[in-house]
């Protein structure tokens, strides 16, 4: 027996002359897109890509050590890509740092007196609650950002030295090579007004203990240190001078 309650469907995107009409006169919702497939396109050949200088800038650490073998051929590339890789590895050198990290007793010889040999450590001893050790945290963590060759710790005073005095704190100590280099007692040893700058110059006034890795030399850092400080200290007699005159 027939099934009467058949009813047609046309191909997927098609239209019959009905519908056409039907939606010229509104009764139909606009008749959808047929859909089409986006065109295929197969995967680069890795062997096909042109082997040029963005070529190497795309690659990993661990993909410039791979492709060692694959430029034998090409003296140009090869040295791009060890210099590549040399940049690489001292970006890690550099953003090893970068703030002021806690440390306890246990780890000060590790972290400080093992510290590699040409990395300088500045040490702050300190203890919470003292506004003088607050004020020194406050100007290290800024120069630990913008000199993050240089490591920066803090510790608690009587966890690196049983029964220290607190009349000594903030404590800073500088060490280089397993050694002491310099030591600041107290936060008046760094001017009558504590700031980033002033405590750059005074690290930096026998040794070149601040580095951000960039500079090249030690004598461009010091020089960028004064530069920074002699700015600070003309900005603020402008200031106080534009105070006076506003206040006549």
């Amino acid at each position: 027996m027939a099934d009467y309650h058949f009813v047609y469907k046309d191909v997927e995107g098609a239209s019959t002359q009905w519908d056409d009409i039907q939606r010229k006169l509104g009764n139909l919702p606009p008749k959808p897109p047929a859909f089409k497939p986006d065109p295929f396109e197969p995967a680069p050949d890795p062997d096909t890509v042109p082997k040029d200088k963005s070529w190497i800038d795309e690659k990993t650490e661990e993909e410039l050590e791979e492709i060692e073998d694959d430029l034998d051929d090409d003296r140009f590339l090869e040295e791009y890509r060890k210099k590549r890789l040399a940049e690489m590895r001292e970006a890690v050198k550099i953003s090893k740092y970068g703030s002021v990290m806690p440390i306890s007793g246990s780890d000060f010889v590790r972290e400080v007196s093992q510290a590699p040999q040409d990395v300088w450590v500045v040490v702050i001893l300190y203890k919470e609650g003292f506004l003088e050790c607050g004020l020194l945290l406050q100007c290290l963590e800024e120069l630990a950002v913008k000199y993050p060759a240089t490591k920066f710790v803090k510790i608690i005073s009587t966890d690196c030295i049983p029964n220290y005095p607190d009349c000594n704190l903030p404590t800073l100590l500088v060490y280089n090579n397993g050694a002491v280099k310099a030591n600041y007692v107290g936060l008046h040893s760094f001017g009558h007004r504590c700031t980033p700058e002033g405590v750059a110059l005074v690290l930096c006034q026998s040794d070149p203990v601040l580095n951000d890795g960039q500079s090249g030399s030690n004598a461009s850092v010091l020089e960028g240190v004064r530069k920074r400080f002699i700015e600070k200290v003309v900005t603020e007699h402008e200031d106080h001078d534009d105070d006076g005159s506003s206040s006549d």
